[in-house]
């Protein structure tokens, strides 16, 4: 089932490539992470809502407060970079140049979290980078 989310995940980023590529069209690209910001903030809280869960707020941690904070400035870095990149580029470069995340992702939860490194996640991250050398070059 967590492939199925992963999935949409996926499909979802590459339509906000796109339409963020159209939207930022003379636009500065900070006001556009900005209103982007304020309608996934409403999108977000409005499923929070939705299904009851705003009580189990009070259920979180200094620790989950703390590192859902970082999360969430590591997030808003990504998206100023990510949409400067999109007005100065091509989509069809940004986005596999954003992807490389996926290889970064591999190799610091292995360093952070102990993950194990497995032959299939290493060949998996250096296909990654590789293609997206192709891309790009």
């Amino acid at each position: 089932m967590w492939w199925t989310y992963a999935l949409l995940s996926a499909v979802f980023a590459a339509l906000t490539a796109i339409l963020a590529k159209v939207g930022i069209k003379g636009v500065n690209s900070d006001l556009a992470t900005a209103i982007r910001t304020v309608v996934i903030l409403l999108v977000a809280w409005g499923i929070v809502l939705a299904r009851g869960s705003a009580a189990d707020v009070y259920t979180l941690t200094p620790r989950n407060w703390l590192f859902l904070g970082l999360s969430g400035v590591a997030t808003g870095l990504s998206w100023i970079f990510y949409f400067k990149a999109l007005q100065l580029g091509k989509v069809s470069q940004v986005a596999p140049v954003d992807k490389l995340s996926v290889a970064i992702a591999i190799v610091l939860s292995v360093l952070f979290l102990g993950e194990a490194l497995t032959l299939k996640a290493a060949l998996g991250a250096a296909l990654i980078i590789g293609g997206t050398l192709v891309l790009i070059l």
